[in-house]
């Protein structure tokens, strides 16, 4: 057959990509050079004994690194994911044996003068493996045996880095999840997922809250089985028989609960959640009985998602006061206005947001920031680097980083979906949720949206791991979408 020629390498790289990272470099080197910067430095910003110096060395070996990435063969690439997971899974299983505690972590590797942290390049293993796993020829995630293969892929460097003690990175692994959801993973996960953060915030924010004043009621617990009935008509509603049988499970739970809060509001105080609670598990003995006699699937999935539902509200105070770390349990407090603790937990969240508002619309200018030049935000040059930005750039700064970061997860998203191959889409998707997550976490909890969970804003945190490890991430991709214009017969 005729061959059509595919373009050269050079053209088939996505330069529009490599611009937007180009710029978000050089504004995360201008952002560390303000974190780093204080009154009474005599060194040139450019000093290789400064941080802004080295962080200079971190973006030249990023830039070269990357260029070598581009120069290999995807196909290459390709073909060594299984042996990559699996030396990163080596890599991670030794790191506590090797590294240093460093505030109570134990991720990080000393290499002579400097330190690596193998989590951030362990991304790459996971999103390539995961990508060539469900690739293969009959791989269907919404197989349950392939899903729980794809999900043990995700997990287990999760629970090796976790032993690290390094939840915040092992937390990031779950973005990954959104790469399984676009091949195909019920969004109905998705939604139990999102479901177990709402009752988890609701239940533990209004725990101690009397509801309607009735002392014996608790506020969390009594929205919490509401939310119960309402999600599990909803799903009875999309995967059931429809609305009609939706409406009559909703409208007898609810009359049920409005008699009891009634009853306890003006005939007697007593704990009408307990039979809010009841009315819960008997919808899901109802579901399971229609299950049985339907022989339906989705009822019985449902009825188990309303009994996950009531197991996890229940356990979610033991989970935070008795499994959670005490600093865990403190930062999410403070997240949930349960607690003030402006000189502990919540003393950082407090300065970022000071400095960001200080810095009005336009900023106090390159190097003019007060509060960071006072050193008043603690880890401002690496996860809380984005109130840098906020000082020294103002409101006009924060929307140009955040309209590049925008652009560039767009970007990647359109290439992921131009690809010809199943593995270049799926590692593509893997990429951009990774990055979606960073972004999204990192300046949510600068902000106070978002619970301290320690991770860094691409391409800004000081740092050479995970300049290193994006880099390595993204390009990667690069050269996997310049791949798909090669030669056809």
């Amino acid at each position: 057959m005729e061959k059509t020629k595919s373009p050269s390498l050079l053209r088939s790289f996505d330069w529009l990509t490599i611009f937007i990272y180009l710029v978000l470099l050089a504004l995360g080197w201008m952002s560390v050079c303000g974190a780093c910067y204080d009154y009474e430095q005599t060194t040139n910003i450019l000093d290789f004994s400064t941080r802004s110096g080295m962080q200079i060395v971190w973006i030249a070996s990023s830039l070269v690194l990357g260029m070598l990435i581009l120069m290999v063969d995807d196909r290459l690439i390709e073909s060594l994911s299984y042996i990559i997971y699996i030396c990163f899974l080596g890599l991670l299983l030794a790191t506590p044996f090797l590294a240093h505690d460093i505030k109570g972590s134990l991720s990080w590797i000393k290499i002579g003068s400097f330190s690596i942290q193998p989590a951030e390049f362990a991304k790459f293993g996971v999103a390539l493996c995961l990508a060539k796993v469900m690739s293969t020829y009959n791989f269907d995630v919404r197989h349950w045996r392939d899903f729980l293969i794809a999900v043990a892929l995700i997990v287990v460097p999760m629970g090796l880095i976790v032993m690290q003690k390094e939840t915040g990175t092992a937390l990031v692994y779950l973005a990954l999840f959104l790469a399984l959801y676009r091949e195909g993973m019920p969004g109905c996960l998705l939604f139990a997922a999102l479901s177990a953060i709402v009752y988890f915030v609701v239940g533990v924010r209004f725990a101690d809250e009397p509801l309607w004043d009735i002392e014996a009621m608790s506020l969390g617990g009594g929205l919490v089985m509401l939310l119960i009935q309402v999600f599990t008509a909803g799903l009875v509603w999309v995967y059931g028989e429809g609305a009609k049988k939706a409406f009559s499970i909703l409208f007898i739970s609810l009359a049920i609960d409005a008699a009891a809060i009634l009853s306890a509001r003006y005939i007697y105080q007593w704990n009408a959640v307990w039979l809010m609670t009841f009315v819960c598990g008997a919808l899901a003995v109802y579901l399971l009985y229609l299950s049985l006699r339907e022989r339906s699937i989705p009822y019985c999935l449902i009825a188990l998602f309303t009994l996950g539902s009531m197991a996890f509200h229940y356990s979610a105070n033991f989970v935070l006061n008795d499994v959670m770390e005490p600093h865990q349990q403190t930062r999410i407090r403070v997240l949930l206005g349960l607690e003030d603790d402006p000189r502990g937990a919540g003393y950082n969240v407090i300065q970022a947001k000071i400095a960001i508002g200080s810095g009005g619309l336009e900023g106090k200018g390159f190097l003019n920031g007060t509060q960071t030049k006072l050193k008043y935000v603690p880890e401002q040059d690496t996860d809380f680097i984005f109130c840098t930005v906020g000082e020294e750039e103002g409101f006009i700064g924060c929307s140009v980083v955040l309209m590049l970061f925008l652009a560039l997860i767009l970007r990647l998203l359109h290439l992921a979906e131009r690809q010809p191959y199943t593995f270049g889409r799926i590692y593509g998707y893997c990429v951009l949720s990774i990055f979606l997550f960073h972004v999204f976490i990192n300046v949510g909890m600068v902000l106070g949206l978002a619970p301290v969970i320690g991770i860094p804003l691409p391409f800004f945190s000081y740092g050479g791991s995970s300049l290193w490890g994006f880099t390595i991430l993204l390009f990667t991709f690069l050269r996997i979408d310049a791949g798909r214009n090669r030669l056809k017969h």
